[in-house]
């Protein structure tokens, strides 16, 4: 792509009131260079120059990422693949600047933990580590080994030593961090309840066709009862998107610097709006190389303040790990 370093410097500076001008001008960039969403335009018969506010911007819907190639002619150097559910077409996300995703995600990581020096990082996502090229495997491998502390690692299976380890860990007064996809979590803590004292639990959701769906008060009133002194976070990521957002409060998620999350109307999805209920569409300034304008399946609601609410999924929407549980 062309003119991508300028852009790059201004990701790399761009404060809350210049976010809205640099996405239009991220979207001028990508309406032109961008294949796929190039053809998406011409399909909706819609020119970038009737586009004037970022609430017009049409938004890509997040099945293209199973369907095409979503990127431009750069040379794609690393494939992120999602995680699924069983038997179901993954997504694919080509990177063309992997050291993008690892500088933004480290960035965002700080803003809500500070340095990952500080923290002892676990992670139980059997499901992401069985399929490979996961964006999430990657960033928390990153985050392991900015934190660089001997007992950091990935657990598959294997419940009786991370149970082992975290009590060790909570005795010691040291602060761990547990990533967890949703269904290993669960049957992680019905087998091992046990005192977290100093372990903040951080699940990315979803039960990926392992397990009856449940909501989230539901998931966190059963992970409380099994481990009382657990803090639990959330984590809303996705294949699609390079950046993330965190819930440090039960269900109310901070977007980093670079995603912006807008509401559109189930009916109308060529319009959006900066706050108020309906499906979640999301700008994603770090999707430089593919698509910063996502149009997901998440249906959400979204404050003044742009932290925002997961609440459940169109009920035509593939069952996949990101959002499923409704609040």
């Amino acid at each position: 792509m062309s003119n991508d370093k300028q852009l790059i410097n201004r990701i790399e500076t761009v404060k809350a009131g210049e976010f809205d001008a640099l996405a239009m001008d991220m979207y001028r960039f990508q309406a032109s260079e961008l294949p796929v969403y190039r053809d998406f335009h011409q399909a909706l018969r819609r020119s970038p120059e009737d586009v004037q506010h970022i609430a017009d911007i049409p938004f890509l819907p997040i099945s293209f990422f199973k369907s095409h190639r979503v990127a431009g002619t750069a040379e794609s150097a690393f494939v992120f693949e999602s995680s699924g559910t069983t038997g179901m077409t993954p997504s694919r996300h080509f990177v063309a600047d992997i050291s993008l995703y690892g500088r933004y995600a480290l960035e965002g990581f700080r803003k809500f933990y500070g340095d990952p020096s500080e923290w002892t990082i676990l992670a139980l996502l059997p499901s992401y580590l069985e399929r490979g090229n996961s964006s999430l495997v990657y960033m928390v491998q990153m985050l392991m080994e900015e934190s660089g502390k001997r007992e950091n690692g990935f657990y598959l299976h294997q419940f009786a030593e991370l149970a082992d380890t975290l009590r060790r860990l909570s005795a010691e007064g040291r602060k761990v961090l547990l990533f967890g996809v949703t269904f290993a979590l669960l049957d992680f803590a019905e087998q091992f309840p046990m005192s977290l004292k100093g372990c903040t639990l951080i699940e990315t959701g979803g039960m990926k066709g392992r397990k009856e769906e449940w909501t989230r008060q539901q998931v966190y009133a059963f992970l409380h009862e099994c481990w009382p002194d657990v803090n639990i976070h959330s984590e809303y990521g996705m294949t699609e998107l390079l950046s993330q957002a965190y819930a440090v409060e039960p269900g109310i998620y901070h977007p980093t610097r670079l995603m912006k999350a807008l509401v559109r109307d189930i009916n109308d999805p060529l319009q959006s709006s900066n706050s108020g209920a309906g499906v979640l569409n999301i700008i994603d300034l770090a999707n430089l190389y593919s698509c910063s304008f996502i149009a997901t399946e998440d249906i959400g609601r979204v404050y003044d303040d742009g932290t925002f609410k997961v609440l459940g999924r169109l009920d035509f929407a593939a069952l996949r790990g990101c959002s499923l549980l409704a609040l």
